[in-house]
């Protein structure tokens, strides 16, 4: 049965505020949500969505359900530096002038982007090969090097945005920087209608990856867990996610996921313990289970085996910063004791 999140079409969220689910190819996330926001001068978007080739079609068929069309957009405000929410906004600019905004701390990742000229996660496979898993990595880097890249895709935003309240007269959105999932990765605070747009920063039903990116590994889920902390007494706004239902208190899910983390180092440390000498990442990541569904590690494809090992090296570095746990390097590869 298709989640009700699925569902094509522009979907009411408040008065003025519309969910347009845009399809994602070959992403188990299925779809990514664009926020349409009603303003004095026409409309603005949350998220731009992935640019293919049924994406324009689809958003002006959603937009024609509430009588407008794409050529109203006059600007779009990204979360963050991912396909599924950027490339499209880029196209969208290039189609009807609209201005495209996103947070200044991407600006490392596009220029990653520009220089490697593919769609080859080069810092997540360093982050593989450093866990003691070079044949995942080659298997990473042989499905992605021949996967269709456009550098058109990835031009440059027309600002770069700091934490504050956005130009958008008429409306009361403040945007702040909550890193981890990305470096410049923003949620957006609608205060007039009490909603959030968190980006992926938090979903409604997963736990989103962390520091999947390209450039410097640098203690990406420490990063992220002092986001969700910002995040975690606040009981006014409603999720309004990149991914999933519109629905929840901010504060519940982000307590939620900070519990999650807490259980993952736990879970961590007592692996590490009971294997009783210096192990890999890719070892670690091996034991532990995996999506809410809890699966064995080898039952994941290759993409989500990637994600996984990232993020058992992202709990294992936050470990070893703690001083809970210590780390050696042989050969490139990272071995950890506790």
């Amino acid at each position: 049965m298709t989640p009700r999140w699925l569902e094509p079409g522009c979907h009411r969220v408040v008065d003025g505020v519309h969910r347009i689910p845009l399809e994602l190819p070959q992403d188990g996330l299925r779809a990514v949500n664009v926020y349409v926001l009603e303003t004095d001068s026409g409309l603005a978007l949350i998220d731009g969505g992935w640019r293919r080739p049924g994406t324009h079609r689809e958003l002006t068929a959603a937009l024609k359900l509430i009588g407008r069309s794409p050529a109203e957009i006059h600007d779009i405000f990204v979360t963050h530096i991912h396909r599924d929410h950027y490339t499209f906004a880029v196209e969208l600019r290039r189609r009807y002038g609209c201005g495209v905004h996103m947070g200044s701390a991407e600006a490392n990742g596009l220029d990653e982007i520009a220089r490697i000229h593919n769609n080859v996660p080069e810092s997540s496979l360093h982050q593989v090969r450093r866990a003691g898993a070079p044949e995942l990595a080659e298997a990473v880097y042989r499905m992605t090097v021949d996967e269709p890249f456009d550098v058109a895709d990835w031009e440059k935003p027309d600002s770069w945005l700091e934490p504050g309240i956005l130009d958008l007269p008429g409306k009361r959105i403040e945007a702040v920087h909550t890193p981890g999932h990305t470096k410049g990765h923003i949620v957006f605070h609608d205060h007039d209608n009490h909603l959030s747009f968190t980006g992926d920063h938090i979903l409604p039903s997963i736990t989103p990856s962390i520091g999947f990116e390209l450039g410097e590994w640098d203690l990406p889920l420490d990063k992220f867990l002092r986001s969700l902390e910002l995040m975690a007494d606040d009981a006014r706004h409603t999720i309004a996610p990149a991914h999933g239902e519109v629905g929840g208190r901010v504060d519940d899910r982000a307590r939620m996921l900070l519990e999650h983390h807490r259980r993952r180092f736990e879970q961590i440390l007592e692996i590490v313990t009971q294997i009783g000498h210096p192990v890999t990442g890719h070892e670690v990541a091996a034991v532990l289970l995996w999506t809410r569904h809890d699966r064995p590690f080898a039952e994941l494809d290759t993409f989500n085996q990637l994600i996984a090992v990232c993020e058992t090296m992202a709990h294992l570095d936050v470990l070893v910063a703690r001083d809970q746990l210590s780390a050696t390097t042989v050969e490139g590869v990272d071995h950890f004791m506790h």
